[in-house]
């Protein structure tokens, strides 16, 4: 499996959607700011995820994009295939072969189903990762990180 920056950025920039657009539409800008990745990066991931009717934009003084679904009815494996990012362990694309066309007829090698199976299992997991998953983590990780520095300073505690 290759997940690239392509299919790690799309997923950063959703969650960081996902956590803001009760506001209002959420800007690339503003994206890019907060998670450091290009803007140009942004605006192409984000037309594939529109194509994928996965995101709406917005037009005009106050736009951007907001999610086209529930976060919860979005999964990972719904962005990384949006962003065309390959999942697939196996080094011939699935085609079985392997080898390469000069080599046997172009036969399998002898782990092309454990890598094949590896695939099923991959999409298995990131298909029952919703985005609202990882919002949830995201909050609860932002509320365990307020009480550890509420404990660390007594007098922001009894403020």
């Amino acid at each position: 499996m290759r997940l690239t920056t392509k299919g790690r950025f799309a997923v950063t920039a959703m969650i960081d959607l996902a956590m803001r657009e009760s506001k209002g539409p959420v800007t690339l800008a503003g994206i890019s700011q907060r998670q450091e990745i290009s803007l140009s990066y942004l605006e192409q991931l984000f037309g594939k995820l529109r194509r994928h009717q996965i995101v709406e934009s917005v037009r005009g003084p106050g736009g951007g994009y907001t999610l086209a679904r529930k976060a919860e009815k979005v999964t990972v494996a719904d962005i990384i295939i949006a962003v065309d990012e390959p999942l697939d362990a196996t080094q011939c694309g699935g085609k079985e072969n392997c080898h390469g066309a000069d080599h046997q007829g172009g036969t399998r090698c002898m782990t092309h189903d454990l890598w094949t199976t590896l695939n099923a299992k991959m999409v298995d997991f990131l298909d029952s990762v919703t985005l609202q998953d990882l919002v949830d983590q995201q909050q609860q990780k932002a509320q365990e990180q307020n009480v550890v520095h509420l404990h660390r300073n007594p007098v922001l505690a009894q403020a």
